[in-house]
């Protein structure tokens, strides 16, 4: 299937990522509120092969609002390195309320797998993808989006959730890694391609 709704670049570069493998790793990153959570639902809607990808959210993964490296670590360690070696992949959602780990959830090899949320995109991470994409928007309009999303819960944790981003992306430089960036202030979003990324032929 196809959508209307994606890019077209970012279609070719999904059918490209399907060319080389038919369960491609795809990493989706960028700071809070840039429109990672609709794009990987846009990607789940409009896939263009023929198995449905297995989507996992960070947000579901952090240990609370000071764990965006140890998630970051977690999806390294937990699931996508056994993903890469051919064991068990899984991943363990945290409860948020309780604040506590909760259960494991093991994911289908034989099945695409998108990994959305700040953090994916890690060196090492990167490695072990098929295709990698960093998202921006417009700093008032992502802020705007992200407190709005949480109803309020977000407000007293912007500034330390942003200096972890901002000191992971010092460490990592995730966007070096992609294959493309994504501004998505607005939809249709505006994509750049970086020719030089790994993993991008065509």
């Amino acid at each position: 299937m196809s959508s209307p709704e994606l890019p077209a670049e970012l279609v070719e570069a999904l059918r490209g990522a399907l060319a080389r493998t038919a369960t491609p790793v795809i990493l989706i990153d960028g700071s809070s509120g840039t429109g990672k959570t609709t794009l990987a639902d846009r990607l789940i809607a409009g896939w263009p092969g023929t198995v449905a990808p297995t989507l996992v959210r960070m947000d579901d993964i952090y240990p609370g609002w000071d764990g965006l490296d140890a998630a970051s670590g977690h999806i390294r360690d937990e699931l996508l390195r056994p993903r890469r070696s051919g064991t068990t992949a899984r991943w363990q959602r945290h409860d948020w309320p309780a604040d506590v780990p909760a259960e494991w959830h093991t994911v289908d090899r034989n099945a695409p797998l998108i990994v959305e949320g700040c953090g994916t995109l890690s060196r090492a991470n990167a490695a072990l993808a098929d295709l990698r994409l960093w998202l921006t928007a417009d700093d008032g309009v992502r802020k705007a989006r992200a407190l709005a999303r949480d109803e309020g819960a977000f407000d007293a944790h912007w500034d330390d959730w942003q200096g972890q981003f901002d000191r992971f992306v010092a460490r990592e430089r995730p966007e070096s890694h992609a294959e493309l960036t994504i501004d998505a202030t607005d939809w249709p979003p505006v994509v750049q391609l970086h020719f030089g990324a790994a993993g991008l032929t065509w």
